[in-house]
């Protein structure tokens, strides 16, 4: 892609995770409230990652201090600002979840990073 940010949309079970290749980084942004909403079966997701950010704020986690705003096309068509995390960020916010789905996004986002940057997942880590 020649674009610095290429806003890419996957569905992860019926489910869409929009997220943006940053090429100068060479990384995907997941949408963090599209990412619990496929985690979990939370109503209203946006309530449910208000309440977590606060949550890991008062325990000191640093994932929140990895949050990057950026606009994402909302379901409404507008761009609108949006919390995301990069690769790295959604798996440690994955560590506050202990789901069966965990594991099953998890391999889903390590697939299509691999894909697009055509390396080893396994040597994240």
């Amino acid at each position: 892609m020649d674009n610095k940010l290429a806003t890419i949309t996957n569905l992860f079970e019926g489910k869409e995770i929009r997220s943006i290749w940053d090429s100068e980084k060479e990384d995907y942004y997941f949408s963090v409230v599209d990412v619990i909403a496929a985690l979990t079966d939370a109503n209203i997701p946006r309530n449910y990652w208000s309440d977590l950010k606060r949550k890991l704020i008062d325990e000191g986690s640093e994932v929140h201090e990895k949050i990057v705003q950026l606009k994402l096309k909302a379901k409404d068509g507008k761009m609108r600002e949006t919390d995301t995390l990069d690769t790295k960020g959604i798996f440690r916010l994955f560590e506050t979840f202990y789901t069966r789905e965990k594991i099953e996004i998890s391999s889903f986002l390590c697939y299509n990073l691999s894909r697009f940057k055509g390396d080893d997942p396994n040597e994240w880590k």
